[in-house]
């Protein structure tokens, strides 16, 4: 890692990307920081510091501690991921869509276009629902002062406004770092909301228990190692090439494979899962108070049985479902088999096409069992802890560690794929 950063700062190319690319997270995290006008910041700094547990923590780590504070960045990038995975889900069932994603490059722009419109109604859905549960003081229960100076209609339009306005931008600094930068723009957004909020329950975490502190940091290097390795494991499928003969020329004759990632579906499973599981808890409010309740006690407590069934359920559904949308077998089968390839010992065609179908069937449910684990990984360390302000504060959640994981390997991938790019001496050396 050191050494592929040293080798980008050599290169001036390189090196005036990934500037760009820390100008523009520190821009971020600047609008994340910064307060909606009209929102009481002493309040809402008070009530956050004495919510916690259960998915306030979960919040905060998807948001790096915005969304809860009510800042202009408070929706940060997850209108945007959504609308991305709602419009691949329309995909698979609107033909039109699906015209679209196989037209190339002018397809993928409309489908962009698409996107950014879903991407403002889903902002404008979420800041709404966030405002009204600030202005009703149902977003932090139990706050002894109002989140808001003013409640009136203009001002809470303001509030709205101004974070719709902020999930725009953040999509635009997405979309620089992606072209002008290093790496994937949203991603990167992603993994810096999660890391922002990393020293805060870190330093916490210390201030209780540094015994804690240093059991919970050396299990945390071992559980990142352990998600390195699943997350770069992969069966490959073998397929060779037959020679064909086009003019003068023979072409083929080569041996290559398919790469099958074990976690296929990546990250998705659990942030739509961790979503779902967090509109209960918006719900809750509007159904009554015995409704709050058994919410509350249900699917808010990490530790319920409930909760712990219905999270690994949802991830292993997730991850079978999104793995069937993004991978077809039979249209890698198909192509395969026009270029002359084939799998040995399977004919090719729809022989192939079940092959194929069956082996990442086996791979999906190891994945979904890996995410499973990460899931509840946390939960076994409160029982091991014993300890509430170190359950309330613990960081090493599997979607965070996926997040970094992830989006790390992918990020240094690109930049060593760049540099290849830029060192490459042919031939001939001097």
């Amino acid at each position: 890692m050191l050494t592929v950063l040293s080798r980008v700062f050599r290169a001036p190319e390189l090196r005036g990307k990934l500037l760009f690319t820390l100008g523009v997270l520190a821009l971020f995290r600047l609008g994340q920081l910064m307060p909606a006008p009209g929102v009481d910041v002493v309040a809402v700094r008070q009530c956050v510091g004495d919510a916690g547990g259960g998915l306030f923590d979960m919040v905060q780590m998807l948001s790096g501690g915005a969304m809860l504070q009510l800042s202009v960045f408070a929706l940060g990038v997850m209108p945007y991921i959504t609308a991305s995975i709602v419009m691949q889900l329309l995909a698979v069932v609107i033909p039109r869509l699906d015209a679209l994603r196989k037209e190339g490059q002018n397809g993928q722009a409309k489908i962009t276009q698409y996107t950014r419109y879903a991407t403002v109604g889903l902002a404008v859905l979420n800041a709404g629902t966030i405002v009204a549960l600030a202005r009703t003081g149902q977003l932090l229960p139990g706050c002894p002062r109002p989140l808001l100076r003013d409640d009136g209609l203009l001002a809470v339009s303001v509030i709205v406004l101004t974070m719709v306005a902020g999930a725009c931008a953040v999509m635009w600094l997405g979309e620089l770092i992606t072209e002008r930068g290093v790496g994937n723009g949203m991603s990167l957004l992603i993994f810096t909301q999660v890391v922002a909020v990393f020293p805060a329950y870190m330093s916490k975490i210390f201030v209780l228990s540094p015994v804690s502190f240093v059991v919970m940091l050396v299990a945390g290097l071992f559980l990142v190692a352990a998600v390195v390795f699943v997350e770069q494991a992969q069966r490959r499928v073998p397929v060779r090439y037959a020679k064909r003969l086009v003019g003068q020329r023979t072409y083929g004759g080569q041996n290559t494979y398919i790469p099958l990632k074990v976690n296929q579906a990546g990250i998705v499973p659990v942030i739509f899962t961790s979503s779902l599981l967090y509109l209960p808890t918006l719900a809750a409010p509007l159904l009554g108070p015995e409704a709050r309740t058994w919410v509350e006690l249900n699917l808010t407590a990490g530790t319920h049985p409930l909760y712990m069934s219905v999270y690994v359920l949802l991830i292993a559904a997730f991850a079978y479902f999104y793995v069937s949308i993004t991978f077809n077998p039979a249209e890698v089968a198909d192509g395969i088999r026009k270029y002359g390839g084939f799998v040995p010992g399977i004919r090719p065609g729809p022989a192939t096409a079940g092959y194929l179908g069956y082996v990442l069937s086996r791979l999906t449910a190891a994945g979904a069992v890996y995410l499973a684990v990460l899931a509840l990984l946390p939960l076994l360390a409160f029982a091991i802890l014993r300890d509430p302000g170190t359950q309330q504060n613990f960081p090493f959640g599997g979607t965070s560690i996926l997040i970094m994981v992830g989006v790390g390997l992918d990020t240094v991938k690109q930049i060593e794929s760049q540099l290849q790019q830029r060192n490459y001496e042919g031939f001939l050396k001097r």
